[in-house]
């Protein structure tokens, strides 16, 4: 039992500066082997690298049967190609300069097959006159607004009318629906289905009505990780989870459903002692994703009862209160609150196996620009 309870202490820290991103491959692949448990066929997954950003993960996701994949940035989908990744959907609306790096990224790499996404006549447009320049023919998924309220068209008349549009301009081929309910996060798994439900009734007669017009039954990628498990029993619905390879302590406490186990953590050390019952740590804002409020960055495993008070770039200063034990040099093991923008901050994780040090894997899907 003991074991269990440290499974995340590294047995020659003293080798790692601090602060670092560090990964635990077995509990990856646990977390890979637990995901294909819970969805009837491997082939209607289609999870998001946005979380992990690196080669070795998408190999292991290869491994395991998973074939298609979901992105956000060229970059990501360069790194699934560059994986040999067959089914590659950008899960963003290619505009400007990030359309001729979509057309480039798919002359690169002819054995990957890539879509997009599309929400309005006017990037329909611009995409089919590229596409016409370079003898293309595009998939696009029409990006539904089923509550986000960032990116998307309702799904309704226009929606319908805009597939049509699509399915006539030369170059752009209309496949599917994509439908991203981000906004619903319920700790209540009744409450989340009931709203997950609510929202994807219009994505469904949109289906509907497009087959009823004559085309092909539209896919449908939709989802995130708060609303898998409710998406994954609908078995015409490709799901598109990304959180579970590493999981966080936002969907740990969120997503109480899903037992998916934390495999990367923040490895600090308290480098100054203020006052009597303060301490600061190396991890600021460059270290972990500070979106959200000061008590929801970052939480310790080793240390649960500190208390957060201010954080800067560099630091964090947390409450011990009187008369702790800690000093100089202790190293903290911390579960981000929000893993997805925690790992962007890091160039590299380092691999953790049998509580040793033992490589590196690069996080390469970071920057903006891989070779495209």
């Amino acid at each position: 039992m003991a074991d269990q309870q440290d499974w995340f202490k590294i047995e020659d820290i003293d080798k790692l500066d601090t602060p670092a991103l560090v990964v635990y491959p077995a509990r990856v692949q646990a977390n890979i082997d637990l995901l294909k448990t819970m969805i009837d066929d491997v082939k209607r997954l289609r999870p998001h690298v946005k979380t992990y950003k690196n080669k070795e993960v998408t190999q292991l996701l290869l491994k395991a049967g998973i074939k298609k994949f979901k992105c956000a940035t060229i970059a990501e989908a360069e790194l699934l190609a560059m994986c040999g990744a067959p089914d590659v959907l950008l899960a963003y609306q290619p505009v400007g300069p990030k359309l001729y790096r979509f057309i480039k990224l798919i002359n690169t790499y002819p054995q990957t097959q890539f879509s997009c996404l599309v929400d309005s006549v006017v990037a329909a447009n611009e995409i089919s006159e590229v596409a016409k320049q370079y003898n293309l023919t595009i998939n696009v998924y029409l990006d539904l607004n089923v509550g986000m309220n960032r990116t998307g068209i309702a799904a309704g008349l226009e929606a319908l009318q805009l597939y049509i549009d699509c399915s006539v301009l030369p170059g752009v081929n209309p496949v599917g629906l994509h439908a991203y309910d981000g906004h619903i996060h319920d700790v209540d798994i009744n409450e989340r289905k009931k709203r997950c439900d609510a929202a994807f009734e219009p994505v469904l007669k949109l289906q509907r009505d497009i087959k009823t017009k004559g085309y092909p039954e539209p896919i449908i990628v939709a989802g995130g990780s708060p609303t898998f498990t409710i998406h994954a029993k609908r078995d015409f619905v490709e799901c598109s989870p990304g959180t579970f390879v590493y999981w966080d302590r936002g969907y740990e406490i969120g997503i109480p459903e899903q037992p998916f186990l934390p495999a990367v953590l923040i490895a600090t050390r308290v480098v100054s002692l203020p006052d009597e019952t303060k301490l600061c740590l190396d991890v600021g804002h460059k270290s972990v994703s500070a979106e959200n409020e000061l008590r929801k960055r970052i939480y310790f495993l080793n240390a649960p009862e500190l208390i957060p008070t201010g954080q800067s770039e560099e630091h964090l200063v947390v409450d011990a209160g009187k008369d702790h034990h800690y000093k100089i040099g202790d190293v903290l093991y911390g579960i981000p609150h929000h893993v997805c923008p925690t790992v962007a901050l890091y160039e590299r994780v380092y691999t953790i196996e049998n509580k040793t040090l033992t490589g590196e894997w690069l996080n390469l899907a970071r920057d903006r620009k891989i070779t495209i």
